[in-house]
Order: C-alpha cells, then structure tokens, then sequence
C-alpha cells in the first residue's frame, strides 16, 4: 500500500478543518438565527446542540477518518465492508453542494468587481435580478450568463489547482484561506460598531427572549446550525482526518475546531448587525424592517446598501465580497477534496485523475445554475441536500458508529491520542441523543414542508428536489458495489 499524503503540520490540519466549516454559512446564516430565535437566549440552544451533536459528530468523523486512513466510503470500508455505501452516501451528497457552490463563488467574483464602482447603484435588489437575469420559474432556464459563466470558469481554475497541488499545497494555502477571513471580519466589525446606530443593531441582534426557548423551532434551528456549519456529514473531515500523523492529537482539534467556528459565527454576527443598525438609522428606519432574512438576500442585496452609506464605500464593498470569496472558495476546494479523496482510496488513482473525475461532472452540471433559471434550482437544490439529504447521513452515521461499529472502539482510538479524554458520554450521544435530534430535525422539517410547499415553487419543482434526496442512497449504493482496489483492503488484513 502506497504512504498516504500527510500534513505538514497540525496547524494545518486546523486551519483546513476552520476553512471548511467557516462558510458562508457563518456570514449570514447563524446572525440571523441568533436575531429570529430569542437574540442572546439562541446561545443556549446553540451551545447545548454544540455539545450533543456537533462535538460529538465531529469527534466521530476525525475518529474515523484517523483511526482507518481513508476517505468516508474506505475508512467506512475498512471498519466494517458492509458500510461503504454510508461513506459514499455522504459524499455524493457534498457533490450535489459542489455542483452550485461554484456558482455563489462566481457571484462573489463578480460582485468584486462591481464593488469597485459601486455599480449596483441605489437599486441593489433590481441590480442583482438583472445581473442574474433571474427567469420567471424553475420551468425557463433561458441561457447563460456571460459574465456568470466566465467567474464560474474561474473560480473552478482556482479550485483545481488547488486541490492539483495535494495536501502539502492545501496546508498552506489553508492558511490564507481560513485567516484572511477572521482579519476581514475583524475590520468590518471594528468600522461597524463606530458607526451612528450600530447599538439598536447589536441590540436587536443579541437581547435575550428566553420566552423563545419554550419554542421547539428554536432548538430545531440551532441544531441545524451546528450540524450545517461544522461541515458535518459531508465528508470533509473523515477525509481531512485521514491525512494527520498517526500520533496526531485529536480531541484537542475537535474542540478548538468547533468552539473556533462558534466564535468566528459570532463575530459574523458582529459585522453584519452593527452595520445594519447604521443602515436604519440613515433611513429612520426598524433594524427589524431593514434586516430581511438571512441568506443570499442579506450578501448580494442588503448589504450592498449598507456599503453604499458607509464612508469610503468601495473600500468596505471590495473587503466584503473578498471575504465571502474566501469563505466560498474554502468551503468548495474542502468538498472535492472529500470526494477526490474517495475516488483516489477506491480505486487507487492518481490525485490528477480523481479530480478529473469529480471536477469535470462537478463543472458541467453545475452550468445550470449558471442560467437565468438558475437562482431557482439553487434555492431548491440547496433546500432538499441540506435540510434532508445531509440530516439523514448524519443520522446514519450514528447508526453505523453506534449501532455496528461500536462508539467505544473509535473513543479508545481518540483517547489514546488525546490530552483531552473522552468518556463515555460520547457513546450516549452517538447512540441516542445525536440520532434522536437529527430525527426531531427531520421529522420537524417535514411536517412544515408538507403545510406548505418550500418557497411557492411549483410541484414538479420541488419534486425533483425529494427525487434527489432519495437518489443520494441509492448511487452510494452502486458506487459501494463497484469493484475496489486490492490495495483498499490491505489496510484491513494488516490491522485484522
């Protein structure tokens, strides 16, 4: 069996697991969460789902991942043979999520640009509708966007040759990647609370309601939040885990990993409410009315009216859309790399080829999100891979790890690394506290989208979404079926 790539410093391995987890989803997902779900009481929740599901399920990727040096579908592989689909079952998910994330990275690029001239001018929602040229439904595709197509092109330039460089490369260009965010919201954050109503924004982002912890969506929120932000359940960190010395610690890196992200979310929160506050008060208007929601409304419409009040705009503009280019950029390049990992244990291929593999499919299927239709199959794509599709191989996870493989052997792996020892309260989460939240999540989920249809999309729309949700296991089943390298399974005779 060939030596397995490792990284060249722990440091490393830290700053690719914080470049993973760190995304767009701590720009602008969990300040609103925080806002809409009691402000400071949210924390509670928050930090309770860190402790019972987050910590836990990260522990038992970097367990596994470490303990069987492989990517998710061959450590799984070498754990247990009948468990490879659960491995590749997560990285087919995280391949759905490559094919549109490119696309969020070509709007940043572009936005960039714009930034300079301030070119989205006083109507920054009708300027980004017309950017994308948004279609009138899921049903017109139309062509597509030129300027879209050419950051798209770009950004998977970029992805490629940096996943080409292998892990030696990775370290160190992680290192920029996942720093040069936390010194941008640094400076966004500092501007922010010096500006005149930066206070009614803070307040509004962070005065406690713990009459709002008696509301079940609250918690379902913040254990959606940990498990999306941590990266959980796309194997990244199986993955990421299986390149560490095999002396490495790793109790010492899920904590710092988690409570890291936790904190950098929290900063986010900082940045982004201090400088709507501003916004309102310019317009005499509510920081709730000024707000919105959360999401890509808040990066590509919200904020570029805020930048547009703020003294030497383009300077603040040019700042803000590079940090949500490294955001994605790191968030992209730590997903093929997952699923070049797999594709490199399985079959014994050369890093060039497994990224062929992954990133030429990756590339052509996402082009439809590169149409004027686009911007609808993102938000349902997006909808259905995250609020189901990446739930259920969490939950599958704690099955097999719980159930089969046996929770004790990978904390005995852990501990017997670690400063920071596990006990058994691991074992508990994995087996029955982890799995029964991500069930309330996904039963919870359910029930509203069954109310209501997501978003007022037509039927047949939303169908294609539960259709990919239910072809997810299915393709990881073929791919575990699929004939492996022998020097996938010498691992397991020599440890047998």
């Amino acid at each position: 069996m060939k030596k397995r790539e490792n990284w060249s410093w722990r440091g490393a391995f830290v700053f690719a697991v914080l470049g993973s987890a760190v995304g767009l989803g701590n720009a602008w997902r969990f300040p609103y969460m925080v806002a809409q779900n009691g402000g400071g009481a949210f924390l509670i929740p928050y930090i309770f789902a860190l402790l019972t599901a987050g910590i836990p399920l990260m522990m038992l990727e970097f367990g596994i991942g470490h303990k069987f040096l492989g990517a998710p579908p061959i450590a799984y592989r070498r754990a247990n043979k009948k468990l490879e689909m659960v491995g590749w079952w997560g990285n087919a998910a995280s391949f759905v999520i490559i094919t549109y994330y490119g696309v969020v990275l070509a709007w940043a690029i572009n936005y960039l640009v714009h930034a300079l001239t301030l070119a989205w001018g006083d109507d920054t929602t009708g300027f980004f509708l017309n950017f994308l040229r948004v279609s009138e439904g899921p049903h017109i595709l139309g062509g597509l966007n030129v300027p879209v197509l050419i950051a798209f092109v770009i950004g998977w330039i970029m992805v490629i040759a940096i996943i080409r460089s292998g892990v030696t490369g990775l370290g160190k260009v992680v290192v920029f990647t996942a720093i040069a965010p936390v010194i941008l919201l640094i400076i966004l954050s500092i501007r922010g609370i010096t500006l005149e109503g930066a206070l009614a924004g803070l307040d509004y982002y962070l005065s406690p309601n713990f009459a709002a912890l008696a509301d079940l969506t609250v918690w379902r929120d913040a254990y959606s939040q940990v498990f999306f932000s941590l990266s959980l359940g796309m194997g990244v960190l199986i993955a990421y885990a299986s390149y560490l010395p095999r002396d490495a610690e790793l109790s010492n890196n899920v904590f710092i990993a988690s409570l890291a992200d936790a904190g950098i979310a929290f900063l986010a929160g900082l940045a982004i409410f201090s400088t709507v506050g501003y916004m309102a008060a310019q317009q005499g208007a509510a920081v709730a009315d000024v707000a919105g929601s959360g999401g890509i409304g808040l990066a590509f419409m919200v904020f570029p009216q805020v930048i547009n009040l703020l003294p030497g705009a383009a300077a603040f503009g040019v700042i803000f859309f590079l940090l949500l280019i490294t955001l994605a950029i790191d968030s992209q390049f730590s997903l093929v790399e997952g699923c070049v990992g797999a594709v490199m244990d399985k079959w014994n291929l050369s890093r060039g080829t497994a990224l062929a593999i992954v990133s030429l499919p990756g590339f052509l299927i996402g082009l439809v999100f590169v149409t004027n239709g686009g911007l609808h199959w993102l938000d349902i794509v997006d909808k259905f891979v995250n609020g189901y599709g990446l739930i259920v191989v969490g939950l599958v996870e704690c099955i097999a790890i719980g159930w089969i493989i046996g929770p004790q052997k990978i904390r005995d792996h852990v501990n017997g690394l670690s400063e920071i020892k596990v006990g058994k309260w691991f074992d508990f989460c994995v087996k029955y506290l982890t799995p029964a939240a991500l069930i309330f999540i996904l039963v919870f989920n359910l029930i509203i989208d069954i109310k209501e249809p997501y978003g007022g999309y037509p039927q047949w729309a939303l169908n294609v979404g539960w259709a990919m949700v239910i072809l997810l296991p299915i393709v990881a089943f073929i791919f575990s079926k699929l004939k492996t390298a022998k020097e996938a399974d010498e691992f397991v005779e020599e440890q047998s």
